[in-house]
């Protein structure tokens, strides 16, 4: 079990490093992209559609920002956990998570039982 701990704790921390390069190769990219005076139509039908496009660019580089921002939290939260030697226990019902499903996707908090329970939850909850 070291063993595996140990490629979890370098799995955990290098997927928390790439994913902090890029959200900040994002920050970077939307304050490049946000500068004035970049070529364009003078016509106002231009203007206005590249308002549109920039606007939904933006719109687009929240929401990537704040995905990678949630994954950073999780990434972070099962470090936290691995150090703290309660890895890889479902947060709903207690049983070990499979080393499978940790391999996959190290920041999970949850079984595969307990996450297709949650899943089916919330889409009986969306769709009502």
């Amino acid at each position: 079990m070291d063993k595996l701990r140990d490629k979890l704790r370098i799995q955990l921390a290098q997927a928390l490093t790439a994913a902090l390069a890029r959200f900040r190769q994002l920050d970077g990219a939307v304050a490049v992209e946000e500068l004035p005076g970049a070529m364009r139509d003078n016509s106002r039908f231009a203007d206005e559609v590249d308002e549109i496009q920039a606007s939904e660019n933006r719109e687009i580089g929240f929401a990537t920002r704040e995905k990678l921002a949630e994954r950073m939290n999780r990434l972070s939260a099962a470090l936290e956990r691995l150090n703290n030697s309660e890895y890889g226990v479902c947060a709903e019902c207690d049983e070990r998570i499979s080393p499978a499903r940790l391999l996959v996707a190290p920041e999970v908090q949850t079984c595969g039982r307990c996450q297709d329970r949650i899943e089916r939850f919330t889409r009986r909850q969306s769709s009502s």
